[in-house]
């Protein structure tokens, strides 16, 4: 029951740019390529994988870190 009530909210951030933790814009987070693949590490140490073609943001997997 948590997660349906957690879940809408971190895709709104996500949809923002937005760190799904501590809210800070992702475009201020560092970047590093890493197999092809921007990563974003927030202020707060959560890594996303940001997609150029549509500009948006998702949190990454064990595997792409």
């Amino acid at each position: 029951m948590f997660k349906n009530l957690i879940s809408p909210i971190q895709a709104w951030l996500l949809s923002q740019g937005r760190c799904v933790g501590c809210g800070e814009e992702l475009s201020k987070g560092g970047r590093k390529v890493i197999r092809g693949q921007t990563t974003v590490t927030c202020r707060c140490g959560r890594i996303f994988i940001h997609n150029h073609q549509t500009d948006t943001y998702r949190r990454a997997l064990f595997t792409e870190i």
